[in-house]
Parts: C-alpha cells; structure tokens; sequence
C-alpha cells in the first residue's frame, strides 16, 4: 500500500489536472481528459525519475519518490488504456453520447498533416510498449539488470508519446490554463528525459573514489570502504547512496554504515541477498574506481519529537542507518541526545558480527538501551515487547517488510500517537 503522503501527493497532482477543466458529457471530452490526464501523468513519472533535489523535501525522501513514481506511472497506464479503449469505442460512445466538437483535434495541410497521421500512428504502439515496460517493472520478472536496460527505453516512449499529444491535442488548448499545465509539464518531462538519454541523471551528485579495503564479517556480509577524498559533501547517518562499482550493472542503493568522518572515507555493510550482492566479494578488489551519488534520504533518527519516546527497531543488514547514528554519538558526545530503546532482530546472536559490534558501541553510549532478539531462539519481536512506556512514540524502523508491517497492525490497536518512519527500497 502507498503511503499516507504518496496518496496526499497523488491526490493533489489529480486536483491540478482536473481544477482548469471544462466538463462535457460528449465522446471527444472523454477521448481528450483521458489522453491529458495519462500524458499528465507520464510527464510526472518521468520528471520523478531524473531525481531532482528540489523535491527530495516535499516528497519526503529520495524512496518516497520513487514510490510516487511508481504510482503516478501506474495512473498514465490506467489513463493511457482509458484513451486507448475510447477511441476503439467510438462508434458505440459517440451513438450513446451527444458529440461536442469543440475539442477536435487539429487537422493541419502539408507537411504538418503528414506529421499529425504519423503522430497518430505511433500513439498505439507506444501504448503497448508502455504496457510492457510498466509490467515488468511491477511484476518483478526478470532480474534488475536485464530489466535497467529495458528501462532505458522509456524517455524515448515519452518522447514518442509527446509528439503524439502535441500534435493531436485541440488547438483550443494552447490558450487556456488546460494547455498550459499539460505544456509546463511536458517541458520538464523532455527536460528530464534528456538527462536520462545522455546519461546525466545525477551527475552533480555523482562522486569518483576507489575501494581501499574489502573486510568480511561474516559468510553473507562484507563490509567496503571507499575513499571519495575532500569531494565528498559529508552525509547524516542514516542516509544512503547509489553506488557503481560495475558500469554495466549500474547504480544500487546501500545505506551508508558510518558517521561522516569530514574526510571522504565511506563505510557501506552489504549482505548478499540478490544476484548482485552476492557475487560482490568475489568480484571486488582493493583499489577498484567506484562512483557514489549522493547522499539521499531523509531518514533521521536522530530528529525526533520533543517528549517523544524513541524507538529504533531493526532487523538484520537494517541495523546499518543505526550503526551510523550510533557512531555519530561517539563521535560527538558533547551534543545532548535523548534516551532510545534499541530493539535488534537476527538469526544466530552469538555468531553475527553486528551484535558484537553493537554490545561494543553502546557500552560506551549510557542512553541507549539494547535489546537482542534471536529468532533462532524464538525471540521473535512483537509489540508486546517493544517496551513502550509513554503515549507519543517515534518508531524508526529498518528492516524486512514483514516486520514493518506486524509491527504497524499491531500497533494500530494501541491509544498511541504514533510515528512509524520507515524508508521504502523498492526501487522499480
């Protein structure tokens, strides 16, 4: 399920599109607000994908907008077919339905009539084109690099997609409100499909370095650490980033396991749980070019309410953003940071390098309190013994969904103001 604020943001892009709109109950209005409202939202969706920084706050995060990506495209699609489905009814719409033609598409002479018929053309392929794209991104088929390079298809169906729209849309339009959202929209979407084709998505955030050591801690996870040198802007923990270690594979996002240091030096622990990752100690070496964008997110648990209890939870390779914020506390004991309960999910405790390298940081950090949950023991976390002890509570939360999602249901049965701060890495 979206977000509470993925829903708001989607709410408020459709009020946009509908707040100029002239309705009728005609075959052609119905033909056009489809065709507007799925080029509306295509343009969002590829806008939302050249990553701008501008709207990293609005949305919440560089996964937030992903997400509202992933839902704005899915709303073009359903619109897209909505048009489609339109015009192959037309005989049957236009007997049930009084036909206005006040939204006629243009019809031009010369060489803009031959562009308008091959405009027109391309619109139902493009639509199928679309249908796959957005298929496979959703139902997850193949895996991410076969599917990266799929991907790289899209700006060009927008482009495609946009001649279709500019060429076809009623004259009318380009003199009202109507026309001017859908133009200001498309500019950026061109903008940002652009930046996608030549491969500068990213680029003023994107950082050379190398790999300096390759440490493993245990038979699944690696810790590597990679020197950007002075270029490096400085992070908060709790961030992450996209990191290239094969161009061809591309970027992938890993959540940064340090504090900033002010000297470049990044610590990433990735565990191997896909393909990528798990070929990843055997395909490294010290001294290998990397690349980092970043940083991106907005997942700070350090920033609490005032009188709030804090509640970091984590599970697994989550504890990383923790580790980083853990570490941020030694590093500058002299800040006042409140009391936070630190709730641990593993299999096998006595052997898992993070337990022993959390038992060691906090018997330096007094107000932090450790609890260890060993689910090969059957210490299997529940709300019941999160130890929450007030009625405003901030929960920060990194770890398997299936975790996130007992912990929210249950905690949706208690009086509590709660906050549940969670960073969603679904990235297609």
């Amino acid at each position: 399920m979206p977000s509470v604020r993925t829903l708001t943001l989607l709410g408020l892009l459709l009020l946009i599109q509908l707040t100029f709109w002239k309705w009728s109950l005609s075959y052609e209005h119905f033909l056009t607000l489809s065709g507007y409202l799925a080029m509306n939202f295509m343009s969002i969706t590829v806008l939302l994908a050249s990553r701008p920084i501008w709207l990293e706050i609005p949305a919440g995060g560089l996964d937030m907008m992903y997400a509202l990506h992933k839902w704005t495209g899915l709303l073009a699609l359903v619109f897209a077919l909505a048009h489609w489905l339109t015009e192959m009814g037309e005989d049957l719409l236009k007997a049930i339905l009084d036909r206005d033609r006040s939204l006629q598409e243009p019809h031009f002479s010369g060489l803009l009539d031959s562009l308008q018929d091959g405009a027109e053309d391309i619109g139902e392929p493009g639509l199928y084109i679309l249908l796959f794209l957005i298929g496979i991104s959703l139902l997850r088929w193949i895996p991410y690099f076969y599917w990266r390079q799929l991907h790289r298809l899209m700006p060009l169906i927008y482009l495609a997609l946009t001649a279709h729209a500019l060429l076809l849309a009623p004259l009318s339009w380009w003199q009202e409100p109507t026309g001017w959202v859908m133009f200001l929209l498309i500019l950026g979407g061109i903008f940002a499909s652009v930046q996608s084709l030549s491969g500068k998505i990213g680029g003023s955030r994107r950082y050379p370095g190398k790999v300096t050591e390759i440490n493993p801690l245990s038979s699944q996870i690696n810790e590597i650490v990679c020197d950007l040198g002075k270029e490096w802007p400085g992070h908060c923990a709790g961030q992450f980033a996209l990191v290239t270690f094969d161009l061809i594979e591309g970027p992938h996002p890993f959540t940064l396991a340090s504090a900033d240091q002010t000297n470049g030096q990044l610590r990433f622990q990735i565990k191997a749980l896909g393909d990528y990752t798990r070929k990843i100690s055997h395909s490294l070496q010290v001294g290998q070019q990397v690349k980092v964008e970043g940083p991106y997110g907005r997942f700070d648990p350090e920033h609490g309410r005032i009188q709030a209890q804090q509640l970091w939870v984590a599970g697994g390779i989550g504890i990383t953003p923790f580790l980083a914020a853990l570490e941020y506390r030694l590093m500058h004991p002299e800040h006042i940071h409140s009391a936070v309960t630190l709730h641990y999910c593993s299999a096998g405790m006595e052997e898992d390098p993070m337990a022993k390298q959390l038992k060691q940081m906090i018997s330096h950090l007094p107000e932090i309190t450790l609890h260890l949950h060993d689910s090969e023991q059957g210490q299997r976390l529940t709300t019941h013994n999160l130890s929450i002890c007030q009625p405003k509570v901030d929960l920060w939360f990194c770890g398997p969904q299936t975790l996130a999602d007992s912990l929210r249901n249950g905690l949706k049965q208690s009086p509590l103001s709660l906050r549940f701060h969670q960073e969603i890495f679904k990235f297609r």
